[in-house]
């Protein structure tokens, strides 16, 4: 079977304007793919993508919705269904990474860290595949999953459990729906670290060096275009994940 083309569809993108998701609709955009741009407060940001967005040419909508308000989530398909027309992809990028220890670390932070980066890509892949009659929905994960991140345990533990759902919707969703999952390592510098920090971070992955954005938007475009692929976690980390 010949890979998928890109060319025409359309792809929602939760987390959009920032970051990993917005250098993931960047190269979508590149491929000919419409985007739906999800925001939480980066409205500005958000325009902007817009406009870079139409520099290849591709067709793009901003729709904000705040993953700590259920209604907001579970609406957010079918806004995003009624801008665009349809759509063919989904990529679950957004997440809160709050710190907390295993000291500190309170009930409350769970249930925000497992409402955002666990229960609503779950609601947004479920809705997408009872409207969808054939997708694809890749979910961003973290390559620490084969570790441990004791500076962010709430975290950490939502993000197992998005882990689980991406294996579990996998079955679910097949055959017309396949879902599959990317592990960034060090891609970007985390919030607020300096050149320092990165490198002494770079020092411990196995191929000794800052991975690029592109190493992830490669991952996911291979993603999309492969039929045969599903319920798989791609590495993108430098060997990280043996070393956890």
């Amino acid at each position: 079977m010949k890979q998928q083309v890109l060319q025409g569809q359309t792809a929602l993108i939760t987390g959009a304007a920032m970051r990993i998701g917005r250098e993931i609709a960047v190269a979508l955009a590149q491929e000919g793919v419409n985007i739906v741009i999800h925001y939480r407060s980066s409205a500005k940001e958000a325009e902007e993508l817009c406009t870079q967005l139409a520099e290849h040419g591709a067709k793009s909508w901003t729709v904000r919705a705040d993953f700590e308000h259920a209604e907001e989530t579970e609406t957010l398909i079918d806004r995003a269904w009624k801008l665009a027309g349809s759509l063919d992809i989904l990529i679950n990028s957004a997440s809160t990474f709050p710190k907390s220890t295993l000291n500190d670390v309170r009930f409350e932070d769970l249930v925000l860290n497992m409402r955002v980066n666990a229960w609503a890509p779950f609601v947004l892949s479920r809705e997408f595949a009872r409207r969808a009659d054939r997708g694809k929905i890749v979910n961003l994960l973290d390559t620490q999953l084969s570790g441990y991140d004791f500076s962010h345990v709430a975290y950490f533990w939502s993000k197992h459990l998005f882990s689980v759902l991406t294996a579990m919707t996998a079955l679910q969703f097949a055959p017309s729906i396949t879902v599959n999952g990317i592990s960034p390592g060090l891609i970007l510098p985390p919030p607020g670290a300096n050149e320092n920090h990165v490198d002494l971070l770079a020092e411990k992955v196995p191929l000794k060096r800052q991975g690029s954005p592109r190493d992830v938007t490669g991952a996911v475009i291979y993603l999309l275009k492969s039929n045969y692929v599903t319920g798989h976690v791609v590495q993108v980390d430098g060997g990280q994940h043996l070393v956890e």
